[in-house]
């Protein structure tokens, strides 16, 4: 019997994860999951130690609070390693936590596979190191990710991503969607699953929102409350502006039938995107974050584009970026989801860009048809049932279980091997 442990702490990788261990499960039934997840992967069959979702947080201030906690933490994962130690350890994204856990898995010999792997690619390229070092084998879900990695030494190999797998099983209230079809046309606002990026953005929607209210005021609004406590903010934000519209409503937890059914999308970046790509709806992205974070960003960032769809349209999508995307650039041809990362409020190109869609048929179609030949290319299923088969294959062979191997750095991996442990510490 395999034991396996995991760790995710994204509500997205709650996801993966239970997607992962259901497949792990249906080839093989003896499979015993055990370590850090949300409620799906519970649901799925994980015997949890503690629900990371529920630390869930993206800037360092937000972390810093919780440090204490995140180190409890990586010290009970530890105490099982040192004493149950499992077949192996399977990381989902959460790289600030789960760097910890590998590191406490090397030190005891055991297997470290990450699946759904952060994209140091876009920020940190200097963290290949530690993947190397760390990780035995990666999954990627994305083709220029796996490029990549494996031109850095990496041990990795592309299984698509894992969000596809998810997309067509998500449950759906055929009343909410038969209720949202009758309201036409209808702008779906998706502001995030995070509590502090639903209070930086949702004012930003709003303010897209009274303007094209006072374009068109048969436009209909749908909001996407991730929990019932960002539901409840957002409904007190509206009730206390001066301007009341009548033709917007919250729902929570209905993220695909809001996305089913709108003519077009304000969005926050995110995994989300690959939903709106998958249902070929026309989209928005707009992120809000401080005037420090947009300028850490510019220096730091690595890529042309901030949102998954845009960046696979691109052959080569490692370039510095813009300072902006700005409305009539080179970018915005490019680019199928204007995305608009700042610092400002940027209200009037949302506005203008969504107004665009929803005042000619010819440019909405125009998207959607370029949204549904990437989806044709990208799209596809299959990535937990592929990634467990290679697990379970790879823990079949003697020579990877408690075992380590020095290759040389930038040496591409195809295969499954243990993990580079010539690195420094970075």
């Amino acid at each position: 019997m395999k034991k396996l442990f995991f760790s995710a702490g994204e509500p997205s990788g709650d996801i993966h994860g239970a997607n992962l261990i259901q497949a792990l499960r249906e080839l093989d039934p003896t499979v015993q999951c055990v370590g850090f997840g949300g409620p799906r992967m519970k649901d799925a069959g994980l015997d949890p130690l503690f629900d990371l979702t529920t630390l869930a947080v993206m800037w360092l201030s937000e972390a810093l609070k919780q440090l204490r906690k995140f180190f409890a933490l990586a010290d009970q994962a530890e105490e099982m390693f040192r004493t149950d130690p499992p077949d192996a350890v399977i990381l989902i994204d959460y790289p600030g936590f789960n760097w910890h856990i590998a590191k406490r898995a090397k030190r005891h010999g055991i297997p470290v596979f990450y699946y759904s792997p952060p994209q140091i690619w876009a920020w940190k390229q200097g963290r290949v190191k530690k993947m190397r070092r760390l990780i035995d084998h990666v999954f990627s879900g994305l083709p220029f990710e796996t490029d990549w990695l494996a031109m850095h030494g990496v041990s990795v190999e592309y299984v698509g991503h894992p969000f596809f797998d998810e997309v067509r099983n998500y449950p759906r209230s055929s009343e909410t969607l038969e209720r949202l079809r009758g309201l036409k046309p209808l702008v779906g606002l998706l502001p995030g699953s995070r509590t502090g990026e639903v209070q930086r953005n949702f004012p930003v929607f709003w303010n897209a929102v009274r303007k094209i209210q006072r374009e068109r005021p048969d436009v209909h609004f749908a909001v996407a409350a991730f929990r019932d406590e960002h539901a409840a903010w957002i409904r007190d934000f509206l009730e206390n502006q001066d301007e009341k519209l009548p033709n917007i409503e919250v729902l929570t937890r209905q993220t695909p039938e809001i996305i089913q059914t709108s003519d077009c999308c304000l969005s926050v970046s995110g995994s989300v995107s690959l939903e709106l790509l998958h249902h070929a709806v026309p989209t928005v992205i707009s992120y809000r974050v401080g005037r420090v974070g947009w300028w850490l960003q510019y220096w730091f960032r690595r890529v042309r584009f901030i949102t998954l769809v845009n960046l696979l349209t691109l052959e080569n999508p490692f370039r510095r970026p813009n300072p902006e995307f700005r409305p009539g650039s080179d970018d915005a041809r490019t680019a199928i989801f204007p995305e608009y990362l700042t610092y400002c409020d940027r209200s009037d190109w949302i506005a203008a860009d969504l107004l665009r869609w929803l005042q000619d048929p010819s440019a909405r179609d125009e998207c959607a048809g370029r949204l549904a030949a990437l989806r044709e290319k990208f799209g596809q299923p299959g990535a937990a049932r592929k990634t467990a088969e290679k697990i379970l294959a790879a823990l079949g062979n003697s020579q990877v279980q408690r075992t380590r191997k020095t290759v040389p750095p930038g040496t591409p991996q195809t295969a499954i091997g243990p993990a580079d442990q010539a690195d420094g510490a970075d």
